[in-house]
């Protein structure tokens, strides 16, 4: 495909955008409708074109309802390995303070199909969205390539973890302050063998193993490679881990989960061993998910606005266009409950 032509008009016509892409106008036709019959790059190129030339779509297809502000997609990348849950708790909270958010600026939003797992999967996401936007729930091992993304194109944000070389807003909590206070709590409860369980190939989960270590090294506790435990975010992952730990004769008093969903399983599993919660074990997560206040015991937990943190994404996405916005970390709050004893 060939560089945009700067003396093409706005508001061009099918057959201007044909002649750009160098391809037929039934085949522009067909990429503006989304047809699989077109292949994915010269789908991808014919709608860079037709959005940067303002091409006024049909009205089958328009940009978005008449009376928006914006349009933004929220795109959702395939964890490590594993299928994209979209029904996740935390998820559905912070999707909620999205929605809630864009309502607030007469935005309409948008739930992708795509879920990215590559450097192409994220263009293809950019590329061929109508949206004003794209907020990025979780960056899974994509950091690099949403690094090189946002060297071609600013229209997004990511909810997830900050890395000191990123060149994309993320927006996030204060995941190693989180860990660090989870596990200092237990600390102070003289826990003395505390068990990490959670996916540490998961940026945000990482940085609250990092605290999770600093707060063991400050209260005088030693750090032991056999209590680090993982464990993907969800409950039956956790329950099978936490047991297998169990059955190897792994001894531990504390438990911080990297979720809530993965410290309810963790308290499945201890219960169905015959241990009480907290008096042999106490349990921490994270995220105060609404289960969090529903299972017994309640939760302790850190808790995340995802309120505020969907302000926050739409914010950025919509205030900034044109640049990178700047990064953000929400602060944290631990809400003790029955799950720790104290």
């Amino acid at each position: 495909m060939a560089e945009p032509d700067p003396s093409l008009p706005k508001s061009a016509r099918l057959e201007d955008i044909a002649r750009e892409a160098g391809v037929s106008i039934s085949t522009v036709s067909r990429a503006l409708n989304d047809s699989p019959a077109v292949r994915r790059r010269t789908k991808q190129a014919i709608w860079k074109i037709a959005r940067e030339y303002d091409y006024e779509f049909r009205l089958s297809m328009p940009k978005g309802p008449i009376g928006a502000e914006a349009t933004i997609a929220v795109v959702v990348p395939a964890p490590q390995a594993r299928e994209t849950r979209v029904a996740d708790p935390f998820f559905l909270e912070l999707l909620a303070g999205i929605a809630e958010a864009a309502r607030e600026r007469t935005a309409d939003l948008l739930i992708s199909h795509i879920a990215p797992t590559s450097a192409d999967d994220l263009d293809y996401a950019m590329t061929t969205s109508r949206a004003t936007g794209v907020i990025f729930i979780g960056q899974s091992s994509l950091h690099d390539a949403f690094n090189a993304l946002a060297t071609r194109d600013h229209r997004f944000v990511v909810w997830g973890a900050e890395f000191p070389d990123a060149r994309y807003c993320a927006i996030g909590s204060d995941n190693v302050a989180g860990g660090r206070r989870a596990t200092a709590h237990l600390a102070r409860l003289q826990r003395q063998s505390i068990l990490f369980l959670g996916d540490t190939e998961a940026p945000e989960a990482e940085q609250r193993y990092r605290g999770y270590r600093q707060a063991l090294e400050k209260a005088g506790l030693p750090v032991r490679d056999e209590l680090v435990i993982p464990a993907h975010f969800d409950v039956h992952s956790a329950e099978a881990a936490t047991r297998s730990a169990l059955d190897r004769g792994i001894v531990f008093d504390g438990v911080f989960a990297a979720s809530d969903l993965i410290a309810i399983g963790a308290v499945r599993a201890l219960t169905r061993a015959g241990l009480q919660v907290p008096g042999d074990v106490s349990v921490v997560g994270y995220d105060n998910i609404p289960a969090s206040r529903l299972v017994t015991p309640r939760l302790t937990t850190i808790d995340q606005d995802a309120n505020l943190a969907g302000r926050m994404l739409v914010s950025k996405l919509i205030d900034t266009q044109g640049g990178i916005a700047t990064s953000d970390r929400l602060e944290t709050s631990l809400l003790i409950r029955e799950s720790c004893g104290g």
